[in-house]
Parts: C-alpha cells; sequence; structure tokens
C-alpha cells in the first residue's frame, strides 16, 4: 500500500509541475502593451535623418592632404633635397632609410673583405660592384687575405639629399672604429694592425629609382677621408 500511496503522489507533484509551467509560458510570452520599449544601446547608431542618405566621402579628384613639415637636416640645401625625394616618393621614411644604410655599410665592408661577390652584387650598382669584385680579384691573386672587424659604428648623418630626375640620391657620413688588416701568403700582416681600431670616415651615396617598385637602395658611390 506505501508504495501504492508514494506512486499517486509523485504523479500528482508532476500535474501540477506541468500546469505551472503552461501557466507560465502564457505570462512571460504575452504582452500586455505596459512593457517599456527596449532601451537602444549606448554605442547604437544615431537615426538616419531623410536628408541625410549618403555619407559624405572625401574628394577623390582633390589633392591628399598635406603631411607634417619635415626637417631632416639642419644644413637647409640638405633639408630642401630630401624633401624633393619625399615628394616624389611618399614611402620614402628618413628613420628606416638610415637604419637600412647602417646596415649595409656592415654587410658591404664584411663581404668585400670574406670576398662574398653575391651579397656584394645584390648591394652595390654595377660600377661599384666592378671596383669591388676586381679588387677581390687581385687580393686572391696574390694570396692576400682581409680580415675586417666593424668594432663600433659612432655615427650616421646625412650630408647630402638630392632628385635627380627619378632618382634619388642620399649621401651618408659613416663614422667607424675599425679594425682592418691585410695578411700575404704567409700570414704575415702587410697592413693594418690586428690590436689596433682606426677611426674611420667613409661618405657613402645611396641611389633608388623613385618609381620603381623595387624599394631596396644600391651603393654607387664611395669615398673616405683621410
Amino acid at each position: 500500500m506505501g508504495e501504492g500511496f508514494q506512486f499517486i503522489e509523485i504523479v500528482l507533484f508532476a500535474m501540477v509541475a506541468v500546469f505551472l509551467i503552461l501557466r507560465l509560458r502564457s505570462v512571460l510570452g504575452r504582452r500586455t502593451g505596459a512593457e517599456r520599449p527596449p532601451q537602444r544601446p549606448a554605442y547604437a547608431e544615431p537615426r538616419e535623418r531623410s536628408d541625410d542618405k549618403v555619407l559624405p566621402l572625401p574628394d577623390r579628384a582633390k589633392a591628399p592632404a598635406p603631411g607634417p613639415e619635415i626637417s631632416y637636416s639642419k644644413d637647409p640645401v640638405v633639408n630642401a633635397g630630401l624633401k624633393a625625394i619625399t615628394g616624389a616618393d611618399r614611402s620614402f621614411d628618413i628613420d628606416g632609410f638610415v637604419e637600412g644604410a647602417r646596415t649595409a655599410y656592415d654587410m658591404v665592408l664584411a663581404s668585400f673583405a670574406t670576398g662574398d661577390t653575391e651579397t656584394l652584387r645584390a648591394l652595390l650598382d654595377d660600377d661599384v660592384y666592378d671596383r669591388f669584385r676586381r679588387a677581390i680579384a687581385d687580393r686572391e691573386a696574390s694570396g692576400e687575405t682581409l680580415e675586417t672587424t666593424l668594432v663600433a659604428l659612432r655615427s650616421s648623418e646625412i650630408v647630402e639629399g638630392r632628385l635627380n630626375g627619378r632618382t634619388a640620391e642620399v649621401t651618408v657620413k659613416f663614422v667607424s672604429e675599425l679594425v682592418s688588416v691585410t695578411r700575404d701568403k704567409a700570414g704575415a700582416v702587410i697592413a693594418g694592425d690586428p690590436h689596433g681600431a682606426k677611426t674611420i670616415t667613409d661618405f657613402w651615396t645611396f641611389a633608388r629609382d623613385t618609381r620603381s617598385s623595387d624599394p631596396n637602395w644600391k651603393l654607387v658611390a664611395t669615398r673616405s677621408e683621410s
């Protein structure tokens, strides 16, 4: 008997639960007209006015707004040349250029010392490459070796900038501490001091066609200050 009453109680509880669920659904799912309208989120777009159907776009026929004033050098002549380059090539970035020139300086010195003509071919223009290649060939023919160590690159300063037609040319003054030693076939030192660094001042000119899709600059001229 006890089990029979327990079963009847479970059935009654289940019927009551179903009744309550149906009542709740009928109430929660019905709109009475007294509810508050849903609030617009704070980030919602303002409602469009009838006279504002199209968002205003910049006039494509107008020239782009001028960029910030450029001041790359205290020398007005150099500064004018660099501004001309920027006018021809809006992607020209002075900081990026100087950083790239410093990297190229280190790579060219190391490649020339080791005779890495493949790397030099990518960094130098034809005339400069031919001079470097001949010097490497003469050194190898004599059985000599060159050891170059860039101890420190003290400074790198743009001293010339100009736009020659469509070609941009920028000259950088490098001041470095360099150990450079030339040895003969027997390994004896014939030039330089392996134990002492010298202060070297170089002027390297880099060039690039401003209308070319190739972003790389090439070394087109070198000279040293004695």
